[in-house]
């Protein structure tokens, strides 16, 4: 009998068959050239050349430094917020409104500004990065804190727990679902904003790589460093998971 696993490899490598097939389908039927969807073999090379002769290495450490430390930084930062912000009262009706409107501002147009305050090295992605990842975790940490068992609170108080204890025992262990499920959201947008990030100003990276190939119109290496930052989104979200179940081994994540 098959594992879960084997069934999500199976199935993946299905997938990637059928789009194979429909990628070098389309280039024969619509007669299609290079430099709007290059042959499949090209693309190949183009992966040869970047992840095993190491072309891109340097790129994808640049690009996976700023989006792990933008993620690290917006997670604790929105962890430590959010859980004030559902505690204190007075607190919530000071920040959320302000935290609301920051995120209503598309980041493509805050990525220019930090860039100008602090210049186009890895500062400015991890800022960016930071910003983009703080949002859905910080929701989520009100959410989870918020929504505590209230039998479990009220048997703590009436024991004469403090507010302190019954935050560390109850509400904030009830809220590692939510605050982790934010998180798998917040690895993806860590991409998305280093790569904005990088499009706009960058001396290297991925996104770096992709502008600069897409002025000479070699689709080729663009679909190479785009699989890679797939690649490293994929494993980033496994990554989270894995400490998801750890976290919470009862619950399938």
């Amino acid at each position: 009998m098959m594992t879960d696993s084997l069934k999500t490899i199976l199935a993946t490598l299905t997938t990637l068959a059928v789009c194979a097939l429909a990628w070098e389908g389309a280039i024969r039927i619509f007669a299609l050239p290079p430099f709007v969807l290059p042959p499949l073999s090209a693309v190949g090379q183009a992966l040869y050349q970047g992840w095993v002769v190491g072309t891109l290495y340097e790129h994808a450490l640049f690009t996976l430094q700023g989006a792990a430390a933008g993620l690290v930084i917006g997670v604790v930062v929105a962890i430590v917020l959010g859980a004030l912000v559902a505690e204190i009262r007075p607190l919530a009706l000071a920040v959320y409104p302000l935290v609301i409107a920051t995120q209503s501002m598309p980041t493509v147009a805050i990525a220019p500004l930090i860039v100008v305050y602090l210049g186009i090295g890895l500062p400015s992605k991890i800022a960016t990065v930071a910003l983009l990842c703080f949002f859905p975790v910080f929701v989520n940490t009100i959410v989870g804190v918020r929504g505590a068992n209230p039998a479990l609170v009220d048997l703590y108080r009436a024991f004469g727990a403090s507010r302190t204890r019954i935050f560390l025992d109850v509400k904030l262990p009830g809220a590692v679902d939510s605050i982790m499920a934010g998180i798998q959201i917040a690895v993806v947008l860590a991409f998305v904003g280093c790569v904005v990030s990088e499009f706009i100003a960058s001396p290297k990276g991925l996104g770096h790589i992709v502008k600069t190939f897409a002025s000479d119109l070699n689709v080729s290496v663009m679909f190479a460093a785009i699989i890679g930052l797939g690649v490293l989104g994929a494993l980033a979200a496994a990554l989270i998971r894995a400490a998801h179940r750890a976290l919470v081994p009862w619950r399938r994540s």
